[in-house]
């Protein structure tokens, strides 16, 4: 039987793409498209979606995460925007609840490969920047990836490593850190979603960049989180947690 999925945000761009691919998958059956205007819990459960894809956007995602979880159905999140608190209430709810779900801060192979790879090289090389590049109509700055990448590069990083001061003659100009590591945010037209994750030592720097030119390179990584949360009995963050 095929995995009657909805997807909420149906009417972006991201949503569009997904809808297009989860039409085409042989395992999939799309039973319902949502979005700003609609009743969600009402749609899942008319529509008997057992898994529910959300591109949403980073103020509505609370809600719409909190509704999916509610009715039942599995939880596949690609907005960004939700807090280390709201994550682990979530993840409260559906260990109570047995219910598998994915938060997935990006679902290019590529990138989580990076993210994967930083924390090898950190442990090495712990002085660390990330520059991250999206497009101008992004509505959250750092990007879910690059705070992602920042708290696996802490995972690994050795205790003791330590950034020297700057004095910032134009605040902000070291850009944002979170988890102690400076991350630089680009909004400009003409870009996707590009990210560089570079590692300085003495008298050499390694970087590590993932480019992201076309939507379709997400689409892979969806469809393998509508498969896997099936099978989980909590929720995850990361795509990394379900390549394994």
């Amino acid at each position: 039987m095929p995995i009657k999925i909805l997807v909420n945000g149906a009417f972006g761009r991201m949503g569009q793409m997904t809808v297009k691919t989860i039409n085409a998958h042989p395992n999939f059956e799309l039973v319902g498209q949502t979005g700003r205007e609609y009743d969600l819990k009402r749609a899942i459960k008319d529509s008997g979606a057992q898994v529910v894809v959300d591109f949403t956007h980073p103020e509505a995602v609370f809600h719409s995460t909190s509704i999916i979880i509610e009715t039942g159905a599995h939880p596949v999140i690609g907005t960004t925007g939700l807090t280390i608190n709201q994550i682990q209430l979530f993840q409260e709810k559906c260990a109570n609840l047995k219910l598998g779900g994915i938060i997935a801060p990006n679902f290019s192979l590529g990138a989580v490969l990076m993210m994967k790879h930083a924390q090898e090289i950190v442990k090495y090389m712990p002085h660390v920047e990330i520059i991250e590049m999206h497009h101008d109509t992004k509505a959250d700055s750092p990007s879910g990836t690059a705070l992602r990448s920042a708290e696996m590069l802490a995972q690994t990083a050795p205790a003791n490593a330590s950034t020297k001061p700057s004095h910032e003659t134009v605040p902000g100009a070291r850009g944002a850190t979170h988890h102690h590591i400076p991350i630089h945010a680009v909004r400009l037209p003409g870009f996707l979603a590009h990210q560089q994750i570079i590692f300085g030592n003495t008298g050499e720097t390694l970087t590590l960049r993932h480019d992201s030119i076309d939507r379709e390179c997400f689409m892979p990584g969806v469809c393998l989180a509508c498969e896997k949360v099936l099978t989980l009995n909590q929720l995850v963050v990361g795509l990394e947690e379900i390549l394994q």
